[in-house]
């Protein structure tokens, strides 16, 4: 545990240089990152160039273009940036995501300008999670200026694909070898610590059938009429999932929506073919590939029998859950001490229902929580919404609470 002093003094500097860090905030927003399309690297070589204006060296990490575009997306730089103290103490690295879902419609501010009104900064990612590409730099500035004796490393990792699942972000610096800190803390917000969360598996499912003039529509075969059995089924389990549930705070139980639906040709064609995207969330509890199987087997049965309908099921994703490892204990308390000390209050520990990336690392074995800045709920900063927002004040408190934090594990 670090001395009041200390805390003192990298509150006094934060203080000092809070509208240097909200200018870098902003600077960053206003740079694009709509994933689709994905093309990142413009957004990474500007953060790299901003850091190294300040004498801090950034490692560049291109991903090959091929596999990128393979992925879905246009371009991802991801951002390692290293810094090494004496020996005999931990790494821990900070991670947050550049990529964001497109803006979408319903602003009453621009997406990309940075309007700050009333005490809050508008904008795409102000709340997830550009603002701690600012916490955490800032916070790792603080503990450097201070001048103490510093033991291990700190790595802030700003990384591109976590809209997409994350393997081409930290998964990809994780499998290349780049990284293997010793504890990580990811992307969050200012009032709880996220401990857990759970799984996601999203499958494509496509219905084949044969299209017809819709004049004769016995000599065809209805894929959309076949894909609304399936519409049924997977819509008559999602309320059966709810009697399964979690014993970790803050996650209930499964969810399974359909989130997306194409198909057809024109209005006078049956439709020859239907495509449905779907989402099951996994409770850390859960065992993936079971409910994989279970879900497959419920989209098969759904169509059993069905004249000249044929079905295809295609994972598009497995994000694993986020589940507690030991040494998990020490940022938990070190985080929420340090948080009473800012905030005043005593902040809750708890899972969440969302996937991040930060189950990355935990599958290396990387004991990971989730904390920076933002309000009490996702709701509130209305994150991935219109109108997305972040309380300059909980920016402030939560660069102060990361850099008590980075003091505890590093201070020699």
């Amino acid at each position: 545990m670090t001395s009041p002093s200390s805390h003192a003094r990298l509150a006094a500097w934060i203080d000092a240089r809070f509208d240097d860090e909200v200018a870098f905030l902003a600077d960053i927003v206003r740079i694009p990152t709509d994933t689709p399309p994905g093309d990142n690297a413009p957004h990474a070589k500007a953060v790299a160039a901003m850091i190294e204006r300040l004498g801090w060296q950034v490692e560049r990490h291109p991903v090959p273009e091929r596999l990128v575009a393979d992925y879905g997306m246009a371009s991802i730089i991801n951002l390692i940036v290293r810094r090494r103290y004496a020996e005999g103490g931990p790494t821990l690295a900070l991670n947050a995501h550049g990529d964001v879902v497109p803006p979408g419609e319903g602003w009453t501010k621009p997406p990309y300008g940075a309007v700050i009104e009333n005490g809050r900064m508008y904008g795409r990612a102000t709340a997830v999670s550009k603002s701690d590409f600012a916490t955490y730099f800032f916070a790792a500035q603080a503990i450097e200026a201070l001048g103490l004796p510093l033991r291990g490393a700190l790595e802030l990792h700003f990384t591109y694909d976590e809209e997409f699942g994350g393997a081409l972000g930290p998964g990809w610096l994780l499998e290349q070898g780049l990284t293997r800190p010793d504890y990580l803390i990811g992307a969050g917000f200012s009032y709880n610590i996220v401990n857990a969360h759970n799984a996601c598996l999203q499958f494509e499912v496509t219905v084949h059938g044969k299209a017809t003039h819709g004049s004769i529509p016995e000599t065809g075969h209805d894929a959309l009429q076949a894909a609304s059995k399936v519409l049924n089924a997977i819509y008559a389990e999602a309320p059966r999932l709810k009697a399964i549930r979690s014993g970790i705070a803050g996650i209930e139980h499964p969810t399974m929506i359909v989130g997306r639906i194409d198909g057809g040709t024109n209005t006078n064609v049956v439709p020859g073919k239907v495509v449905l995207k779907m989402d099951r969330r996994m409770i850390p509890e859960e065992d993936p590939a079971q409910v994989e199987a279970d879900v497959r087997r419920m989209i098969e049965d759904a169509v059993q029998g069905l004249p000249g309908i044929r079905v295809e099921i295609r994972r598009l994703l497995l994000a694993r859950a986020l589940r507690p490892l030991p040494g998990q204990e020490k940022l938990v308390d070190s985080l929420r001490r340090n948080a009473r000390e800012v905030l005043g209050e005593d902040i809750t520990v708890l899972g969440s229902q969302l996937y991040t990336d930060a189950r990355l690392y935990s599958e290396h074995g990387v004991p990971a929580v989730l904390y920076g800045a933002g309000p009490r709920t996702v709701l509130e900063s209305n994150a991935k919404q219109a109108d997305e927002h972040l309380v300059l004040e909980d920016l402030r408190a939560a660069t102060k609470v990361v850099a008590m934090t980075l003091l505890d594990f590093l201070g020699g």
